[in-house]
């Protein structure tokens, strides 16, 4: 369990007469397996736990026994409550500060149960960001979570292919999303969902006008169901014979994406599935070469054999006088 997981969970039933694990579970973001481990572990580490059965029953803590909320500021309270986030994403949003200064206060509070072991924040280090991930160009969360909180349109210019026209495009936000060490707004375009990544925001501007975002939607519901799509979603299934030495790999760089056909499988090769957002995005099979060898469907067979066909110009040998 990370340490901001433990003392919101510890604020949450600490605010609670009592909860189910399913609230619990939906509270934290975490799944009904995830929340019942957290909780065994408060048991073994002595916390007064206690779950009860029936319609009015619930996990609960013994009055008095979790953290002395009272010596934290709202501010602080308010940072605590951000689950998940890592050192690095927390100050990107300004908000390391408040938040070890929290976390400082409450552990100063808790008693040591076990002398003889090491914290294990001094043994046990997290870092979620990818590897090899570039220094950010675009906008930061610090500049943008100020017009996020206070709830106004924003004007972007993104820098995509297929996105924002010469003036920019105008969003109604609900958020910002970290995501695998990548932080992303989510907003409505036209009343459409978008999930826009922030090192290709160049430009934007904060307008003099609410936002206006659709019925019943939170940040959480919007960016859950643009994750299901990019995972799920898509326009194009390429079917593909992939060789065994690079089977893994491909199953690590598209996830899901990729459904292997355990029907057709021999000693050199796998025959799978791999679904794509668009036909352009067949490019990403190219830095496979041969160890790929695509089936169908014809348009995508034709653009990879264009793409290839424009490297191969591009890398040929200039014509000797």
């Amino acid at each position: 369990m990370t340490p901001d997981r433990f003392f919101a969970l510890m604020l949450l039933l600490e605010s609670r007469d009592g909860a189910t694990t399913q609230e619990l579970a939906s509270a934290l973001g975490v799944s009904l397996r995830t929340i019942t481990r957290d909780l065994n572990w408060l048991r073994d580490a002595g916390l007064p736990v206690t779950a009860h059965r029936g319609r009015l029953g619930g996990v609960a803590m013994l009055p008095g026994s979790g953290p002395d909320l009272t010596r934290l500021t709202p501010g602080e309270r308010d940072h605590l409550s951000l689950i998940g986030l890592d050192d690095k994403q927390r100050a990107e949003l300004n908000a390391s500060g408040e938040s070890r200064r929290a976390l400082a206060k409450l552990a100063a509070a808790q008693s040591r149960r076990v002398h003889e072991l090491l914290p294990l924040a001094d043994v046990v280090h997290v870092d979620s960001r990818p590897w090899l991930q570039s220094r950010p160009s675009g906008a930061t969360p610090a500049s943008l979570i100020g017009p996020v909180r206070r709830g106004r349109r924003l004007r972007i210019a993104y820098d995509s292919p297929r996105e924002s026209p010469p003036g920019g495009v105008v969003v109604d936000p609900y958020g910002l999303l970290a995501k695998a060490g990548v932080w992303y707004l989510v907003a409505d375009c036209a009343r459409a969902p978008r999930m826009y990544r922030l090192e290709r925001i160049t430009t934007w501007n904060e307008l003099d006008q609410p936002r206006r975002i659709r019925p019943n939607q939170t940040l959480a519901t919007v960016a859950a169901a643009l994750i299901d799509q990019w995972a799920h979603g898509h326009a194009i299934e390429v079917s593909a014979t992939i060789d065994q030495t690079q089977i893994e790999r491909a199953q690590r760089i598209f996830g899901p994406r990729l459904v292997r056909d355990n029907h057709e499988e021999s000693a050199t090769g796998h025959t799978v599935t791999i679904r794509f957002m668009q036909l352009e995005d067949v490019r990403a099979l190219l830095p496979f070469g041969s160890a790929i060898t695509v089936h169908g469907p014809a348009e995508a067979r034709a653009h990879l054999r264009a793409l290839a066909t424009d490297l191969a110009r591009h890398y040929a040998p200039s014509p000797t006088p």
